[in-house]
């Protein structure tokens, strides 16, 4: 039996207590570009008080001075703090999120969690299961491998159980992974589709955001404007926590072909996977998409012969996706686009710390 949704009643007694009980929330590495997402969703967040802004670079700056486009929301006083993870672990803050590099973020989180913080982990160093796997993709060992068993992988609207809730550290997802599962997931979940090994193609294309904050001539207004390039082809390291979750929600190994891009666009991600239909239907195709994301605020189905664009998700947390077969190939071509920025990185964190916190899960977000 399903149980009764909460009566209006209910719903704004739990949005009153959340509002009143405001814990507070840190980011490290709130510099980059998803780090100034963080600081512009959480300091107009209305249940949580964004209180630590963490940068070895601009310690001491004014939030205001430095993101004068959140002028509104943050508070005069706010400004950076250094990024000494001990000190910054003796801090009164209920959810710290590392925006940070991989092979970084782990030092933070063992701080925070030894100090008995919560965690949202938007780097690639708990993504992974397997040590073994990141060492071959990320070129290094793994920082914290005795934290893996902790900190479960979560995609809200993948997730099969509320068990992660009670996880200490969360490892977020990376944006182009966000972008293909939306899609690929329920139907591998429901044994819809049984592709044969590289068989499945998959061509992302990003905006250049996601490189993030940083000086390279690649990513210069004059390099990148007007022209798209291919990059990190075959073996781009989302690969590997792209086929460590297919499989997993597949139940057995996964391999596809993996082809991203580097589009003259600010943000967003936009996904083509073309995978063999081997008789199943584009309403077939639906049917599961309509039963998993039912009652799902984060993610627009759209009708098949219609096309997801980065424009219409730009500055929301939703993630488009549509499908249509061509009889011609035997295929079927599912698309989808979120920005890279939220739902791809620091809006889904939010949502994750929402439900961690028993907030509307839609508080704060679009």
């Amino acid at each position: 039996m399903q149980p009764a949704a909460p009566t209006t009643a209910q719903a704004t007694t739990r949005e009153t207590a959340c509002a009143t009980a405001k814990p507070k929330v840190g980011i490290v590495g709130a510099s980059g570009y998803t780090g100034e997402e963080l600081v512009r969703l959480l300091a107009r967040h209305p249940f949580v008080t964004l209180s630590h802004a963490a940068s070895r670079s601009l310690a001491g700056t004014s939030l205001r001075k430095a993101f004068p486009q959140c002028r509104e929301t943050l508070p005069p006083e706010l400004a950076f703090v250094g990024a000494d993870p001990e000190s910054l672990a003796r801090e009164d803050v209920a959810f710290w999120f590392l925006a940070l590099p991989h092979g970084v973020a782990a030092t933070y989180a063992r701080a925070f969690v030894s100090a008995g913080r919560r965690v949202l982990d938007l780097s690639a160093d708990f993504r992974l299961g397997s040590p073994a796997l990141y060492k071959e993709y990320y070129e290094a060992e793994h920082p914290a491998p005795d934290l893996l068993a902790a900190a479960p992988y979560v995609l809200p609207e993948l997730a099969t159980d509320d068990a992660w809730k009670s996880a200490p550290l969360i490892a977020c997802p990376g944006c182009y992974p966000t972008s293909i599962q939306i899609a690929l997931t329920p139907l591998l979940r429901a044994g819809l589709l049984k592709p044969a090994p590289g068989a499945t193609v998959i061509n992302s294309y990003s905006g250049v955001s996601g490189a993030g904050k940083k000086a390279d001539i690649l990513y210069l207004y004059c390099e990148r404007d007007e022209s798209v390039k291919a990059y990190g082809i075959p073996r781009h390291r989302h690969l590997s926590e792209i086929e460590e979750q297919l499989s997993a929600a597949a139940g057995a190994p996964v391999v596809v072909q993996f082809n991203p891009h580097l589009a003259p666009m600010k943000r967003g991600i936009s996904t083509t996977i073309t995978v063999p239909a081997r008789g199943v239907s584009v309403e077939q195709v639906y049917r599961v998409w309509e039963a998993a994301y039912a009652g799902k605020p984060f993610v627009g189905i759209l009708p098949s012969g219609t096309y997801p664009e980065t424009g219409y998700v730009s500055g929301t947390n939703r993630a488009d996706i549509s499908a249509v077969s061509d009889p011609r190939t035997g295929n079927l071509v599912l698309t989808s686009a979120i920005d890279n920025l939220m739902k791809g990185a620091g809006g889904q964190a939010v949502q994750i710390m929402n439900l961690l916190a028993d907030f509307p899960e839609t508080a704060g977000l679009v």
